[in-house]
């Protein structure tokens, strides 16, 4: 990755306000990899992303189309170079509003980043029109060569890390947005840590060591874990490695942290949950399993402990967060907090706490 960011445009059309729009939420609350100059998505056209987002304004505006991003982009001084796609989609079709926004992002002159599963570099419109300007597509989701993937070698027992997944009791919870917030906080208090990504946007995001796990082939996904954490290990010798968790366990569409348990062989977990959440994200029918029920299966595959529990707050008010964090941790006994209201501090020293455990 180059060390200077990129100046991008996200686009989230009709997504922002959803789960649908996880990756321009990641982006704006923080990426290494670019500077995010505005967000795409006409229904919120005029808000500010951040104070929509979090109620903390964040200088990026939300645009109603490419040409009003653009605009916001040279007002700030910073000219966007690329357009990212910020959105999930189901399925293999390609909304019409992003293959536009891409087209005209394209006849401005921006290189396209997307995390989507189907292709857009080989979407044949857009990849013509890519290639007569002199622009590049990089499709995020693009499985490696398979001369370049690992197998699974047990080397990860040479790792002196204390290594912390952040698990999900759903997918599109908030184990990424967790897991960078206890790089940060482990990082102010003087402590070495590197983040392990296993999806899009952490790579989006900066995720110096990372893998998206959905896009490869099944036999390689447990050695590319293994090899993103020696690979943190050895170049960075760092105190502390947290692995950001994928899906849940249980989800029916997403199950996801088995390999995370098996291959990256965490001391502890750390456990996102959203306590409105009745069902599995996408997925009416399917009733979400109890907390405990969850916390039992983890610990029992891995027989590692959950340590603590980070909430999510959709669906509930600040003022509820309080009182449903003291609820968790008298049903669990676990220290509990919502790490965008409060912070990680209780995490972090859960963490801390745990580690003096494997000394």
């Amino acid at each position: 990755m180059s060390t200077q960011a990129l100046n991008a445009i996200v686009f989230c059309e009709g997504a922002f306000a959803t789960t649908y729009g996880k990756t321009a939420h990641g982006l704006v609350r923080f990426t290494r990899r670019y500077r995010v100059c505005a967000v795409i998505d006409s229904t919120l056209s005029g808000r500010d992303a951040g104070e929509f987002l979090d109620a903390r304004p964040s200088g990026i505006p939300i645009a109603a189309n490419v040409a009003e991003a653009l605009e916001a982009a040279e007002k700030a001084g910073r000219p966007a170079s690329h357009f990212v796609v910020g959105i999930a989609v189901e399925g293999r079709q390609l909304p019409e509003s992003l293959v536009t926004a891409a087209s005209e992002a394209l006849q401005a002159g921006l290189h396209i980043d997307s995390g989507l599963h189907v292709f857009l570099s080989e979407y044949q419109p857009l990849a013509q029109l890519a290639a007569s300007r002199g622009l590049k597509i990089r499709d995020i989701r693009k499985p490696p060569a398979v001369e370049d993937l690992h197998f699974f070698s047990g080397r990860i027992e040479e790792v002196g890390a204390f290594r912390t997944a952040v698990l999900g009791t759903d997918s599109a919870i908030g184990k990424r947005t967790t897991a960078w917030l206890l790089i940060r906080d482990l990082e102010k208090r003087g402590l070495s840590a590197e983040l392990i990504g296993t999806g899009q946007t952490a790579w989006m995001q900066g995720a110096e060591y990372s893998l998206v796990m959905d896009s490869l082939i099944n036999d390689f996904v447990a050695g590319e874990i293994e090899h993103a954490v020696l690979s943190a290990w050895e170049q960075k010798q760092p105190a502390h490695i947290i692995i950001e968790g994928q899906g849940s366990l249980m989800n029916p569409a997403f199950p996801g942290g088995f390999e995370i348990l098996a291959a990256a062989r965490p001391h502890f977990i750390v456990l996102q949950h959203a306590p409105a959440r009745r069902e599995y994200d996408g997925f009416p029918g399917y009733p979400l399993h109890p907390l405990a029920t969850q916390i039992q299966a983890l610990e029992l595959i891995s027989g590692k402990k959950v340590i603590a529990i980070s909430v999510n707050h959709q669906g509930m008010t600040r003022e509820e967060v309080p009182g449903v964090c003291r609820s968790i941790e008298n049903e669990t006994g676990l220290p509990c907090c919502d790490p965008l209201v409060d912070g990680s501090d209780i995490l972090v020293d859960a963490i801390l706490e745990a580690a003096k455990t494997c000394r």
